[in-house]
């Protein structure tokens, strides 16, 4: 056995036999169990909520939060600054952080201590400046260009919407205060900004349409989202013995498993105890954060995982959603799990998607997607329906270019994602009310409102008015939308600021026709229907309900003219296109600027990412799949000679180490291939070089992929170094 061989025996053998952790769960003071609702959102100060801050001084802020327009009065953040100071140190944080989200796609922040002094006496405090105003390195985080390492300055500052929270280590507590990022002039240098922008805008857009049709008790209107979260859990000891996992995220190279998921068991099984054990702590650390973390299940690959919360206002939704992915990764590791969030980390079973459900709900509760039990009369959400129908048609190749990036291109078109192309599914009944308009007929509902299912001992069914579509990106899924496309690894708020931005463009238009039409002497209810019709008229293109995996979709989609962008830097020259992304600033979500800025970091970031992969890849080649091959055609030859001495027939070495080195020829050949070809494009010119990599370089990295796999397959068991997909994801 060579030492590879063991360190990998050693591998399984560490991953097999590891003890199911245990946590303490929390007691009352008598020692019984608490309820959820006892301890949830103990680690979270809320002004709305929290003790020492006076009534008059929680309801001026309240209105900061509601209201555009109002600025924060320094006294009453002092108010709260006092507060969170007392409550966090009093639950032993010594330290609070502005927590943001830059262009990186996931979190950062800078930690400083309560520690102050008065009278030269230590305190504990913070200012009202640091509460409101902090300074991060501008130029240090991804700004596409717009700031040079001269030009430093950012700021960081204090969202008022969304909670603080208190982060837990294994020695202290952080109070996370949740900031915006912007430029010493004002850029949006992160995520929440813009989504901040498009959740007014669309508030403004979509009261205006309630007040004009009828419903004049609505103030605002919430955007709401609830994410989805699809992830992978290995053993911490696999992760660590395959570089391309440490460096990628992914297997880069991997021959998949005789079983992988074709039986359908994984979906929805009973969930492995270890697994199990996992999902209780973290379903506990997530409650602590005020994070409601509703359903947990296995999904369809092994080792395949989901999660996903009760929704909430959009602002709030994206960061619990980046709280929620942090929470997964810290807590597999207490498990001894690595928590994998890439799209697509094993090549041939599932990835994982982030499933976007979005909707809007005023001040009332009042669902503006909720169709009721006779959606054909309800005016008002078919004329939403088709609002929401123009915005996807109009800006589709916008919300793709939205949930673009190098993770997602292996994910999307596969037969476990979406198409790359964007369409609408509505479901039958939806589908057969929207044809009935566009022919000016009445609609007959049928009376089947329940599932016969011919067993009188089972509960009574209530049917849905649609059924589910998983090959749909954008999913009318019964009082929401759910935009499937969304990747795994992905932050939530820059796809649902495109979105909201696209549908305040068609409120905003819908608004203007609305109050014309009524004013001219029409009925609400008749101009509704009017509308209804305009739109879903107009979109009718991006409405389907086939089978968005077929072949023949992609043909019928380029005849409807709906765009197919089918890799990142294909979709994100949308982003180069004034035309195409001139409502993003016309809506005020975004300045013209920020999207060249958005461009360039995006950009980059797909060749930077690809950089990785291949330099990995030709290295793990050249370091393990090559002498792995190299030492077993040495035992082949070995053989062939003693054979030879001993007059004994060799002819089945002689045929496996043609076989072998033919094989062999073909890796070290392509492995040379994807080097020079790497190595042949100037990575400083990001446009060129992502081209390059997408169209040519991907393509020969998925050919030596193949090739290694071969290799993989003809090598024995025991001189194969890398651990294999079958020990990876059927062994816990």
């Amino acid at each position: 056995m060579t030492i590879s061989s063991d360190y990998r025996n050693k591998t399984t053998f560490e991953a097999t036999n590891r003890p199911n952790r245990k946590f303490a769960l929390p007691k009352d003071n008598k020692g019984n169990p608490m309820k959820v609702s006892d301890y949830f959102g103990e680690n979270v100060f809320d002004f709305r909520t929290a003790e020492g801050i006076p009534e008059s001084v929680r309801t001026e802020l309240i209105k900061v939060a509601k209201t555009t327009g109002r600025k924060l009065q320094r006294e009453h953040v002092e108010v709260v600054a006092k507060a969170a100071t007392d409550w966090a140190t009093q639950r032993g944080a010594t330290h609070f952080c502005h927590w943001f989200q830059p262009l990186t796609g996931s979190t950062a922040e800078k930690h400083d201590a309560f520690l102050s002094f008065k009278n030269d006496l230590p305190i504990e405090k913070i200012s009202v400046s640091q509460l409101m105003q902090g300074e991060p390195d501008a130029s240090s985080f991804p700004n596409g260009g717009s700031r040079s390492t001269f030009e430093a300055r950012g700021y960081t500052a204090w969202d008022i919407t969304s909670p603080m929270f208190l982060v837990e280590s294994e020695n202290g507590k952080t109070l996370c205060i949740p900031t915006a990022f912007v430029s010493y002039s004002g850029q949006a240098l992160d995520i929440k900004t813009p989504l901040l922008r498009s959740v007014n805008r669309l508030d403004t857009a979509a009261t205006r349409f309630l007040n004009l049709t009828g419903k004049t008790d609505a103030k605002n209107v919430m955007v709401t989202c609830g994410a989805e979260q699809e992830y992978f859990l290995i053993d911490k000891a696999f992760m660590n013995a395959r570089p391309d996992l440490i460096m990628t995220g992914k297997t880069l190279l991997g021959s998949l498993s005789a079983k992988n998921q074709q039986l359908s068991d994984h979906y929805f099984g009973e969930i492995p105890e270890r697994v199990i054990s996992f999902m209780q702590e973290l379903d506990h650390e997530l409650y602590k954060l005020g994070v409601p973390a509703k359903t947990r299940h296995n999904e369809v690959a092994p080792s395949q995982f989901e999660m996903a919360p009760i929704f909430n206002d959009a602002n709030v939704s994206a960061d619990q959603n980046q709280m929620m992915m942090a929470a997964i990764k810290k807590t597999a590791h207490k498990h001894n799990f690595e928590a994998i969030l890439h799209e697509k980390p094993f090549a041939g079973i599932n990835g994982s998607g982030k499933h976007l459900n979005w909707s809007m709900s005023d001040n009332n509760g009042y669902n503006l997607l909720e169709p009721g039990s006779e959606p054909h009369q309800n005016l008002r959400f078919l004329a939403t329906l088709g609002i929401v129908c123009e915005a996807v048609y109009r800006h589709g190749d916008t919300l793709r270019m939205a949930i673009s990036g190098h993770g997602n291109d292996h994910r999307l078109g596969g037969h476990e994602a979406p198409p790359s192309i964007i369409s609408v599914y509505l479901g039958d009944t939806l589908n057969h009310i929207v044809e009935a308009i566009l022919a000016g007929k009445t609609f007959t509902p049928d009376d089947k409102k329940f599932v016969d299912v011919g067993a009188d001992q089972l509960a009574q069914l209530m049917r849905d008015n649609t059924d589910r579509n998983r090959t749909s990106p954008f999913a009318f899924t019964g009082n929401k939308f759910e935009f499937r496309a969304v990747g795994s690894s992905q932050n939530i708020g820059f796809p649902a600021s495109v979105l909201n931005a696209a549908v305040t463009e068609v409120f905003n238009e819908s608004n203007e026709w609305l109050e014309a039409e009524i004013a001219g002497g029409k009925s609400v209810d008749q101009a509704l229907h009017e509308l209804t019709l305009k739109w879903v008229k107009s979109a009718k293109p991006v409405i389907f309900n086939g089978d968005g995996y077929s072949e023949e979709w992609v043909k019928e989609a380029a005849a409807r003219g709906l765009p197919n962008l089918k890799n990142t830097p294909e979709a994100l020259g949308v982003l180069t296109k004034k035309d195409r992304v001139s409502f993003l600033t016309e809506m005020g979500v975004f300045k013209a600027e920020e999207l060249e800025t958005r461009y360039n970091v995006l950009i980059e970031k797909y060749v930077l990412a690809r950089e990785i992969e291949i330099r990995t890849m030709t290295e793990m080649i050249s370091q393990y799949v090559i002498p792995s091959a190299l030492e077993y055609k040495k035992e082949l030859l070995n053989s062939v000679l003693n054979s030879k001495s001993v007059g004994v027939d060799f002819g089945i070495e002689k045929e496996l180490l043609t076989l072998l080195d033919q094989a062999l020829q073909k890796v070290y050949s392509e492995n040379a291939n994807l080097k020079r070809s790497l190595d042949s494009v100037d990575l400083d010119n990001h446009v060129h070089a992502a081209k390059e990599i997408a169209e040519k370089i991907m393509p020969v990295s998925e050919t030596l992929a193949g090739y290694s796999n071969d290799l993989e397959e003809l090598i024995p068991d025991n001189l194969w170094v890398l651990p294999k997909y079958r020990e990876m994801l059927f062994l816990r």
